[in-house]
């Protein structure tokens, strides 16, 4: 299948960068590394080790003549641990300040390369090559990078914006259908959060969105450009006009709670984000904030792509507030939340009183 490339840019106070979405893309990405090469610039990348064996070719094409790193696939290697690595492989593979380091990976890998740039030297210049459906309407865009630490996720991280996304299309076609459901609960988190016409066009459609879909670039695109759309106005989440950028954080308290006490790797990221937003739902209804009744046609969209709307397996209440509260977006010992006014309406709210928030817990099995 043949499809068109398209970039758009990213518009910071003081700089800019491109992301394109399409098919073939590859090519492009080697003459950006030609093109540094030529310059001088030394070049590594890090692999997710599941692509590799998905996509050969397409990881071979890219590392040509460049140093690379295969690390693990899963939650796990998003930690200290890898990160020490790879400052290590850059060190000995002689990288200075003019390099630059390719992301060939889905978000793990993205946070964790993007993290290991902002940090080597101080920092030098990454690309963001997405791999899963999560990672190129999510993770690659925005300049979050971090990696997770035993009392909760992205603890530690910084801001570090990459050189350009490059999102190929053809690299879906080898990802596991889980994989790709997971990617479609951030797709309908922008919905949720801001953007109505989406959220009614993905509830409407009558089959399963998947990789050989028509319309799968347009809808990246569309999610891409509302995330663009925030991170222009509050980069580095300091916003406390309706929310700003912590509005992409929709159900994530929640979701963030539920990889850590679960143990990472026992829910995929989006499945987690899931019965977050079932949570945010419900707590947004309890406060009062929200009136919309509707949550069946909502749990049934997450139903038709496989993701969950209650825990898989009860885990304790207890271990889930404690765990909400080492988030980081808990502010003054209060817990922060995005909620609902509406569909396609969110803002964020700070809670002392978390008898709401035991409740929703329960109602998706957490137990005491």
């Amino acid at each position: 299948m043949t499809q068109a490339m398209e970039t758009f840019w990213v518009e910071l106070e003081d700089r800019r960068y491109p992301i394109t979405i399409g098919r073939g893309i590859v090519d492009e990405l080697v003459k950006i590394r030609e093109d540094a090469l030529s310059k001088g610039k030394k070049g590594a990348v890090i692999i997710d080790e599941g692509l590799l064996e998905a996509c050969p070719a397409f990881c071979e094409k890219v590392t040509d003549s460049l140093v690379h790193l295969i690390l693990p696939s899963g939650e796990a290697t998003k930690s200290a641990h890898y990160l020490a690595e790879i400052w290590d492989f850059l060190a000995k593979s002689k990288i200075d300040r003019s390099g630059f380091l390719f992301a060939l990976g889905g978000g793990v890998i993205g946070d964790l390369t993007g993290f290991a740039a902002a940090t080597y030297l101080r920092g030098i210049s990454f690309y963001q090559v997405p791999s899963t459906l999560l990672a190129m309407v999510d993770s690659s865009v925005g300049g979050k990078t971090g990696i997770n630490l035993s009392s909760g996720k992205n603890l530690v991280g910084s801001f570090h914006q990459p050189s350009a996304v490059w999102a190929d299309l053809d690299l879906l076609d080898t990802l596991p259908e889980r994989e790709f459901s997971a990617g479609m609960a951030e797709v309908v988190k922008y919905g949720l959060l801001g953007d109505l016409g989406l959220f009614e066009q993905l509830l409407s459609e009558k089959e399963k969105i998947n990789s050989n879909s028509l319309g799968l670039g347009k809808l990246i695109k569309q999610c891409c450009v509302n995330k663009a759309a925030i991170v222009e106005q509050d980069e580095r989440e300091v916003s406390n006009n309706n929310g700003g950028r912590a509005l992409l954080n929709l159900g994530h308290t929640f979701a963030h709670a539920i990889e850590s006490v679960a143990g990472y790797g026992n829910y995929l990221h989006g499945e987690a984000v899931a019965i977050g937003m079932v949570c945010a739902w419900r707590l947004s209804v309890a406060l009062g904030h929200f009136t919309e009744s509707n949550e069946d046609a909502f749990i049934g969209f997450l139903h038709r792509y496989e993701l969950p709307s209650t825990l898989k397996e009860p885990l304790q209440l207890e271990k889930l507030m404690i765990a909400m509260c080492s988030d980081k977006k808990v502010s003054h010992g209060n817990l922060r939340f995005i909620l609902l006014k509406d569909v396609g309406s969110a803002f964020q709210a700070e809670l002392s009183s978390v008898t709401e928030v035991r409740e929703v817990w329960q109602s998706v099995g957490a137990v005491s």
